[in-house]
């Protein structure tokens, strides 16, 4: 299974920064007893691993080479490769430029780098051979991608950024075979790739007679692309540190292979 991770954003709501917005240090990992600070992107990654892919895209600018330098070619269980987006031209634009790695049969997932959620598992939950959404509650649904679902579970609409918002559950993730990314690539191009938004593709791919299935997993949802949601993140991660049956409130699968624990201090003197 693939996972592909948009990283080509320039991250202007929480500049200026003297790097990547995916690598905003946001956490910590436990190093032989030692706390250290991890990158905010490194959640997501754990998820998807958790979630059963074992294949990772990062899809960058051409200025952030940073990203490759942090991950390398490996994290956990997961080879990494990277595909550049020539320039920022929305979220489809991103997710499609990794388009050609994904076997039509093979499942994928996509996430937000700049976010973290609770459960670390919940992608489990998605099912295989249909495009679903890994759905979350929140207080303010106007400024994400409100799902809105009949008793089936099934997706009528996505209402994205709308004041009017009738759902309370925003997508955090969504999964798919290739086949069917293959199919909204298509539908993109012969809309003339004017869908900056994920949400709007889908609303046209429904309307042609696509379906897709809400799965409401999430527990909890934090977008860290601000100042605010920087701190409700580290207050989330905090929270849940505090509680023993709560998994995934500190990085747990080592270190990326960019980053393997060279140069640094002796952990005996710290």
């Amino acid at each position: 299974m693939w996972g592909i991770i948009p990283a080509a954003g320039l991250g202007s709501r929480i500049q200026p920064l003297a790097f990547s917005k995916e690598l905003l240090p946001v956490g910590s990992r436990l190093d032989n007893g030692v706390e250290r600070p991890c990158a905010v992107s490194e959640y997501l990654v754990e998820r998807m691993i958790h979630g059963g892919a074992d294949k990772i895209c990062f899809v960058i600018s051409p200025g952030k080479s940073d990203i490759m330098e942090y991950y390398g070619a490996s994290y956990g269980s997961a080879s990494i490769a990277y595909v550049v987006q020539p320039k920022a031209s929305g979220l489809c634009d991103a997710i499609f430029q990794a388009a050609p790695l994904i076997p039509p049969d093979e499942s994928v997932i996509v996430g937000l780098p700049d976010t973290v959620w609770f459960p670390e598992k919940a992608l489990a939950e998605l099912p295989d051979g249909t495009l679903s959404f890994l759905l979350f509650p929140v207080d303010n649904p106007q400024v994400f991608d409100a799902v809105v679902l009949d008793d089936a579970m099934q997706v009528q609409e996505i209402q994205v950024k709308r004041e009017d918002a009738s759902s309370r559950w925003i997508w955090g993730a969504f999964k798919m075979p290739g086949h069917i990314l293959e199919a909204l690539r298509k539908l993109w191009l012969s809309r003339d790739r004017q869908d900056e938004y994920f949400g709007t593709l889908v609303n046209a791919y429904l309307t042609q007679g696509g379906q897709a299935l809400g799965v409401k997993a999430g527990e909890s949802y934090v977008d860290v692309g601000t100042l605010h949601g920087y701190r409700s993140a580290i207050g989330l991660l905090s929270e849940a540190a505090q509680h023993d049956t709560i998994t995934g409130a500190r990085v747990a699968l080592g270190w990326p292979a960019g980053r393997l624990p060279r140069g640094l201090h002796d952990l005996s003197r710290e």
